[in-house]
């Protein structure tokens, strides 16, 4: 950590160029003595990716950013503030603080926060800018949370982990096992010091995977900001033998969408098909990764449309469908001189489930540019036909 970085005239230069392209500035000579102009795009880089994932960040004085990967793989304040809503008490460790984000936030629920982080250089950031963001009931550890764990006798109201990938981990599929620190092989030692344990993984983890490393999960979530999935959180209790709810949520500048179910009733929730019928609707990505398409169903009394279309349909609106909701216009087999003469050399939104043809291919083949106020679904059918369904979005 260049504390020199932090030195007015230095902060002054940065935030005056905060516009300026980094590449082009290593260009240039640096003006000022103990910081290289490497540092200063450094810091601009990072300083330009809070600008959205961390506001408070970006519009406090003095902050010090971290390289990027370790901006990249830190959480956003959207993300953060949700999983400090699921903790309380008053004592709280992380033991893959990074950059800071989540303990931050964890500090407004818990009395006593403990940011452990192996990075000594990323421990000395933390800390300091915890100062600057006027935070005071959290301590820095720089080392092992794990190593810390094992030489102190406290316990914990929460234990709160953040794993990353191995660099030696090979293969496509995703693995707790793979990561860094290992928390199923360390879940003994964890529950010894705390009743409740809160695990963030990446969305490409397989949630049955996942259940299947760890033990007494009592809830997942999936948490999607503007319907795109950005972590899965593992909420585990010690002695919690009951069954694991899926806990969806899609945030966006207009609220949150929910939708929970219970992964063991999934398999057996009861679930309507129906051929398309007034409307038109779409899970969000959050429910999309959860899986819950029949406990949908069942809950909403909504029509899927097959097995394997998760889409669904109804004769009346459903009122605050978490996803989206079209008004259907026109419901057409796929048939290329149907589909050409209806679509064809027009603007539309394309969406396919369950279908054999990209959205590249159908584009290509029907001539239909993207953009538009129009929506065509191309999908099968309950009866196994490929369709296509053409609508328009609800107020």
């Amino acid at each position: 950590m260049n504390i020199s970085i932090l030195n007015t005239d230095v902060q002054n230069f940065i935030q005056k160029n905060n516009d300026a392209d980094p590449l082009s500035l290593l260009l240039k000579k640096s003006p000022f003595q103990n910081v290289s102009m490497q540092d200063i795009a450094n810091q601009l880089e990072s300083r330009k990716k809070a600008e959205k994932k961390l506001p408070l960040w970006f519009r406090t004085p003095g902050i010090y950013y971290p390289p990027k990967l370790s901006m990249e793989q830190t959480s956003s304040e959207t993300t953060a503030a949700y999983k400090a809503d699921l903790v309380s008490g008053k004592t709280l460790i992380d033991l893959t603080g990074g950059f800071g984000v989540d303990c931050r936030f964890f500090a407004e629920k818990c009395c006593q926060v403990i940011h452990c982080e192996m990075n000594p250089e990323l421990s000395e950031i933390a800390s300091h800018n915890f100062g600057v963001l006027g935070v005071k009931n959290i301590l820095t550890v720089s080392g092992d949370g794990i190593g810390y764990l094992e030489k102190s006798a406290m316990q914990f109201d929460w234990i709160y982990a953040d794993p990353s990938r191995r660099n030696d981990a090979k293969g496509k599929v995703f693995m707790l096992t793979d990561c860094l620190p290992d928390i199923p092989a360390h879940l003994d030692l964890l529950f010894s010091r705390s009743e409740n344990i809160l695990i963030k993984t990446s969305p490409i983890l397989d949630i049955t995977n996942g259940l299947q490393e760890l033990r007494s999960v009592k809830e997942v979530h999936i948490v999607a900001v503007n319907n795109e999935v950005k972590e899965l959180l593992w909420r585990m209790q010690r002695g919690f033998f009951g069954k694991c709810v899926l806990k969806t949520v899609n945030i966006t500048g207009e609220g949150e969408k929910r939708f929970d179910f219970i992964k063991d009733e999934e398999n057996h929730a009861e679930v309507s098909y129906s051929l398309p019928l007034k409307y038109l609707y779409e899970p969000n990505a959050a429910i999309l990764k959860s899986g819950g398409f029949r406990s949908l169903s069942g809950k909403t009394g909504l029509g899927k449309l097959h097995r394997h279309s998760h889409l669904y349909t109804s004769e009346d609106l459903y009122p605050d469908f978490p996803g989206r909701t079209f008004r259907i216009t026109g419901v057409y087999t796929y048939n290329k001189k149907t589909l050409k003469k209806v679509l064809g050399n027009s603007q539309a939104n394309i969406t396919t489930r369950n279908f054999p043809d990209t959205v590249a291919q159908i584009r290509k083949k029907f001539g239909i540019k993207d953009g538009g106020d129009r929506y065509v679904f191309f999908t099968t059918d309950r009866n196994d036909e490929k369709i296509a369904i053409a609508c328009e979005k609800t107020g």
